[in-house]
Formats: structure tokens, C-alpha cells, sequence
């Protein structure tokens, strides 16, 4: 059976709150080494060693650059021209073979289920992680029927990507 999905658009701000929070969720230790750096210079200061605050201070400033880093290569994405079509509006036939991308009846594109690494459902929709800052997101409302809804379901857990 084929589930085919009405034609929608990444939304932008959906997109950078989600590559954000999926890349600050694997680069969180990262954020170790400036805590550790501002532990020790309070610990410095306050045991008489070194009378400053500037290595707390500096540590601080380094963990926000580095968050600020992440959230603005994402922000860039959804303005760059290399990246407009993916926030263009597509419809989607998803098969236990593969998913197919249509810009209209004659155009399209395939991803196979094989470049999916994983896939998660939250409150907004289902979304099928390609890569760092690439994934595809069919969120309720883009389905047809309910039971589409359900057939798709099925076969992301049949192809062992969203926990049964």
C-alpha cells in the first residue's frame, strides 16, 4: 500500500528549533569544558591562588559562542539559495520500498529507506532524521486519512526506526 501525503513545506522555524535541539542533544558534552574551566577559576579565586575572574568569565563567553554558533548555522541554512528547496512544498508517496518525492505529477525524486538513520514521533508530527541538520517531517495534518496516518506508522516501525 502506498500512503500519499497532501503537498507541504518545512516550515522554517520548525526546522531550526528542531536541527538546533537535535545537534545541542549530541554536542551537549562539548559544554563540559567551559563549565569545568569556569568551576576552576572560582576555585582559584576563592582559595587565594589567583585573585581574578576573567577565566570564569572567558569560560562563560566560550560555552555561548559555542551555542550561538551551532543556532546561527542553522538559522543561515533556511536562508541560503542552496538550501531553498528544502523549504519548498512537496507531496510525498511513501511505500515499504521507498519514499517519493514529488514537486508535481511528472517531477519528483526518491529517498530510500536505507538513507534514513532514525525517526522519532512528538507532538508535532513524525520526523525521519537523514543526517545532521537534514531531516524529513510529516507532521498529523499532512496525511489524508487517519488510516494513512497509521500505515505510515507501521512501516517506520517495520523498518525499525521508531520503537514498537
Amino acid at each position: 500500500m502506498i500512503v500519499k501525503t497532501k503537498k507541504f513545506a518545512l516550515n522554517k522555524k520548525l526546522y531550526i528549533k528542531k536541527a538546533f535541539a537535535n545537534q545541542m542533544k549530541t554536542s551537549w558534552k562539548w559544554l563540559l569544558i567551559p563549565l569545568a574551566v569556569a568551576i576552576l577559576g572560582v576555585a582559584l579565586h576563592f582559595t587565594g591562588v589567583y585573585k581574578n575572574w576573567w577565566i570564569m568569565i572567558t569560560a562563560i563567553i566560550g560555552g555561548g559562542l559555542f551555542v550561538l554558533f551551532w543556532y546561527v548555522q542553522y538559522y543561515a541554512a533556511t536562508q541560503m539559495d542552496q538550501n531553498k528547496q528544502m523549504f519548498e512544498k512537496f507531496a510525498y508517496e511513501i511505500d515499504s520500498r521507498q519514499i517519493m518525492v514529488k514537486m508535481n505529477q511528472k517531477e519528483g525524486g526518491i529517498v530510500k529507506w536505507d538513507s534514513i538513520l532514525s525517526a522519532e514521533k512528538d507532538d508535532s508530527g513524525y520526523y525521519l532524521h537523514i543526517g545532521r541538520g537534514q531531516f524529513l517531517h510529516f507532521g498529523f495534518n499532512v496525511f489524508n486519512t487517519e488510516h494513512d496516518q497509521k500505515l505510515f506508522e507501521s512501516i517506520i516501525k517495520r523498518k525499525n526506526l521508531l520503537p514498537a
